[in-house]
């Protein structure tokens, strides 16, 4: 029985963990470019092509 109150206790604290990660990541701004990932596929590649005449 103790180890199963020592699982749970260990699943919380991870749980916990990664919810201020996730705030953490949120406040330095990591999902704040919300436009450029929607229509990147839609800009063409510029590449320098020197046999065009």
């Amino acid at each position: 029985m103790k180890v199963i109150f020592f699982l749970i206790l260990l699943s919380l604290l991870v749980a916990v963990g990664f919810l201020a990660a996730f705030f953490w990541a949120v406040r330095s701004g990591q999902y704040d470019d919300e436009y450029t990932p929607s229509v990147r596929m839609l800009f063409d590649d510029q590449t320098k092509d020197n046999n065009q005449l």
